[in-house]
């Protein structure tokens, strides 16, 4: 009998050439696994499963995790206000850990003695699916013929020709990672340190030129309303927030970065759900949270990042992280008012009854209830007396 191996398929060129060469080369049983995180429609899906058979895949399997994508990684990138360098939402990067999780685990149902997949040497990916599989199946080798062979997309495209399978592979101008928490785009814009993407590379188009009004509402942190419309489920609520935003072009940037393996790099993004449900949240924690639970959020929110980002997601002190995130999030509840407009946004405010602005303390600038001026002069004393001691030192030493 032939030894299986599963190979996480896309149906591009790289894992088009795997799935064939594995099969004619290596003589592997090949079954093929795409897992879906949010960025495939019903008919993408099909199209991909067609490609598989065609390559002679004994078998192909559609695995949707969005759900477990949801519950295990957004809820808590916005529980912690997730930009990496302040920019990037982690779209692309947070999305590949559950991939590779949904495709070891399958390779472990099926009995397989191999995993394969089909990213280069150059990226962050090959550390992200080697990782996983190795941590959570140390005895499933792993197979990656096009970084492993440094292969041309002109070989992998002849190589393919030549045992039969033809298929359109022309290059795209720009390469288009779409998920559920955002779509990456990349071009000869992004390989430079002194240009950007043009309009026409961003897969959302701006159809609204006037402006609107957008309310987001929150039950402790989490997405539940949109525009007056419930959502018992958290990812159409991000669905739709995602339409509304992407309509005006919002949520474009690029992001510039640490690799995993140390490189510099540079990517194009669009991401008008993300940015906008992590802005009105963060807007929403600004009134609701006390300072210090906004300053360590900050502190833990960027390591949960950039943990994430690293292939990290399996280290045991993200679940401790996660646990001090949700904690901060029961009084995170109320809505935000956004003012939309062609490529950007303005919170407008919030309404909460978890509000500490409302108060019986006192008005900024305007009225104290809950203190006199006698004490305010009083603190204000004790609090300098450090700096008093401090530059009175340094009085007497400088004579």
């Amino acid at each position: 009998m032939k030894e299986k191996v599963v190979l996480a398929f896309s149906g591009g060129l790289d894992t088009s050439f795997c799935a064939k060469y594995l099969s004619v080369e290596k003589g592997y049983e090949v079954h093929t696994a795409i897992a879906n995180t949010g960025g495939f429609s019903d008919d993408e899906l099909k199209s991909i499963e067609e490609r598989a058979f065609k390559l002679g895949a004994a078998s192909h399997a559609s695995l949707d995790v969005t759900k477990e994508y949801y519950e295990k990684s957004i809820k808590y990138m916005v529980f912690g206000n997730v930009l990496r360098n302040g920019t990037y939402p982690i779209s692309v990067s947070s999305e590949r850990i559950f991939q590779a999780i949904a495709i070891i685990e399958y390779a472990k149902k099926i009995g397989a003695k191999y995993v394969a997949h089909g990213s280069t040497g150059a990226g962050n990916d090959q550390v992200r699916f080697d990782l996983t599989f190795q941590v959570l199946a140390p005895e499933i080798e792993i197979i990656t013929p096009t970084r492993d062979m440094t292969l041309t997309r002109e070989y992998e495209i002849n190589y393919l020709k030549e045992h039969g399978y033809v298929a359109d592979f022309a290059k795209m101008e720009y390469s288009i990672n779409k998920g559920l928490w955002g779509t990456s785009v990349g071009g000869k814009e992004t390989l430079k340190s002194d240009q950007t993407l043009p309009e026409e590379a961003y897969p959302s188009q701006v159809t609204k030129h006037e402006g609107e009004l957008l309310t987001i509402d929150f039950n402790k942190g989490e997405i539940c309303g949109v525009n007056g419309v419930a959502y018992d489920d958290k990812i159409e609520a991000i669905r739709a927030v995602e339409a509304v935003g992407a309509a005006y072009g919002i949520g474009r940037d690029m992001h510039i970065g640490d690799t995993i393996i140390g490189i510099k790099g540079r990517v194009g993004f669009e991401a008008a759900g993300a940015l906008l449900i992590i802005n009105a949240h963060k807007m929403l924690e600004k009134h609701t949270l006390s300072k210090w639970q906004q300053y360590w959020k900050d502190q833990l929110g960027t390591w949960y990042g950039m943990f994430l980002h690293e292939a990290q997601y399996l280290e045991p002190v993200m679940r401790d992280m996660e646990k001090f995130l949700e904690s901060t999030q029961q009084n995170v509840s109320g809505t935000v008012k956004v003012q939309l407009r062609p490529y950007s946004y303005t919170l407008i405010g919030i309404e909460s009854s978890f509000d500490l602005m409302k108060t019986d303390f006192g008005e900024y600038g305007e009225v104290n209830r809950a203190w006199s001026a006698d004490d305010v002069k009083g603190f204000t004393k004790i609090l300098a007396n450090q700096m008093k001691i401090y530059y009175n030192v340094q009085k007497r030493n400088e004579k």
